[in-house]
């Protein structure tokens, strides 16, 4: 069985032929011209904006011309993870899908799933002949994951639509009504280096094993970050004369880092001494973190000896600034249980050319919350000689308890599942935010199938969930309101 036999098969059809297309975010061209072929071939109203959004459009069916007009939105890009070891190229490879159990995964790479089920869904609706909807458009975004462009670029105006359907959140069942806002850190700290002082050796330390996962979705899950537990070890043996002479770590912004590596010098006589005090250091973090990350590993190995090293006093320089650098979830929610309210993602870490480069991405659901944690990176990087460079903020979008659209949606759930759905906000930077900023009046909510990790090569999509997802979607739009 593959996924193009499982139902509803519109839905795992047109997610099938997104598997086909490359689409990591700043990546979509191949999708995009996929997607205004495949209106074409339907005779479906497309277009593109000059961001590069999609939008589609599908008139009302008959007897539906007065019920509100309704968008569905969802975005055309992926985050490109793949596990250690696995080679595939984003740009050109489809997405190997494969059946386990209840659920749909990738080999050894992320999904896509988040957000291709939503794209697919929407799909399935603008190509059905027995489906009932009022007006309906269809909003398709680019590059999301890594700054939502798409929703940056929208023109007001474009969209006609009384109620926005966002199919982008990650748990069925759940209404999604309120998200966390953004912002990307760039912290630049400038090192010098000197020659490799003499009876000095070399060593790769390498830290891997980390589930990783959604930065936002994951962050208050215990999961750890490969980049902390790296400059932990380096840390322990600071005083025993080591040298760093590169760091590579992490990735995306909101992606939880899964490996990091950093290759460092030390004398000779020490060499023995600091792989066993790294050994002790990893014993202790896999017995802290046994429950959560079960197959962490460290691992060290001698490498040939560098040319030139960075300067001691810059070495424990960076150990430092990584050490005290704020890391994972700062404040939980005050008014929404167990909601995460403001989160660092220090995503990335690098050093090339004088330049130690460390990526973060910050969230909350209180702007003054992340530009206060924007500010305290500011100060790290000025106090380690170095500036940070805030760019990329996107708001949060606050709950609005009284939407007509809430009401609509609940009633439907219920009589669908003889169940009350969740009403939840979430700590994820959703679309919903920066395109209610250009349609204020516009009533928005989330939701979608069952996902679990993802951004992570563990992404899965619960089967049964997807079905239950996309009947509710056509439910929805056959009850929506009169205007």
């Amino acid at each position: 069985m593959t996924i193009r036999d499982l139902e509803p098969k519109a839905v795992w059809e047109n997610f099938y032929l997104l598997t086909r297309c490359p689409r990591p975010s700043k990546h979509e061209e191949v999708v995009r011209e996929f997607l205004v072929k495949w209106a074409a071939e339907r005779g479906i109203e497309c277009h593109v904006d000059e961001t590069g959004n999609i939008i589609m459009r599908k008139p009302a069916t008959p007897g539906m011309e007065n019920r509100k007009a309704v968008v569905l939105q969802a975005h055309m890009d992926m985050v490109p993870q793949a596990r250690a070891g696995k080679v595939h190229d984003f740009l050109k490879d489809p997405i190997e899908t494969q059946i386990k159990g209840e659920w749909v995964y990738a080999c050894d790479t992320t999904l896509g799933a988040d957000d291709g089920l939503g794209v697919a869904a929407a799909m399935a609706v603008l190509e059905s002949k027995t489906i009932k909807h009022g007006p309906l458009e269809a909003l398709f975004t680019t590059d999301e994951e890594t700054g939502m462009t798409g929703a940056f670029g929208l023109k007001s105006g474009v969209l006609k639509g009384d109620y926005l359907l966002n199919l982008d959140s990650e748990t069925e069942g759940e209404l999604y009504v309120g998200c966390a806002g953004g912002i990307d850190a760039t912290l630049t700290i400038p090192y010098a280096t000197e020659a490799v002082p003499a009876d000095y050796c070399a060593m790769r330390l390498t830290i891997g094993g980390l589930q990783g996962g959604h930065s936002g979705m994951e962050i208050n899950t215990g999961r750890d970050n490969a980049n902390k537990i790296l400059f932990r070890h380096l840390r322990w043996v600071a005083e025993c004369g080591i040298r760093l002479v590169s760091v590579e770590g992490g990735g995306l912004r909101n992606a939880i880092p899964r490996d990091a590596n950093a290759v460092l010098a030390m004398p000779k006589e020490h060499a023995k001494c600091i792989a066993d005090e790294f050994d002790k250091v990893a014993a202790w973090v896999k017995k802290e973190l046994a429950s959560v990350e079960p197959d962490f590993f460290m691992k060290h190995e001698a490498v040939d000896m560098p040319a030139k090293v960075i300067t001691s006093a810059d070495t424990q320089k960076l150990i430092n600034l990584v050490m005290v650098a704020p890391n994972g979830v700062q404040r939980m929610s005050s008014e929404m249980e167990n909601l995460v309210e403001t989160s660092l993602n220090l995503a990335s870490m690098t050093t090339e050319n004088g330049t130690f480069t460390v990526k973060a991405l910050l969230r909350s659901s209180v702007d003054t919350a992340k530009e206060l944690l924007a500010e305290r990176l500011v100060c790290l990087a000025e106090m380690a000689g170095g500036q940070c460079a805030l760019t990329g903020a996107y708001p949060g979008w606050k709950p609005n308890m009284q939407s007509g659209l809430l009401k609509s949606m609940k009633e439907t759930y219920k009589r669908l599942f003889n169940t009350e759905p969740k009403v939840m906000a979430i700590h994820a930077g959703l679309e919903c935010g920066l395109l209610g900023g250009v349609y204020p009046d516009m009533e928005m909510i989330s939701f979608g199938p069952t996902l679990n990790y993802p951004h992570s090569p563990d992404e899965r999509a619960n089967i049964a969930s997807v079905q239950k997802f996309y009947d509710y979607l056509v439910a929805a739009l056959e009850t929506m309101p009169e205007k």
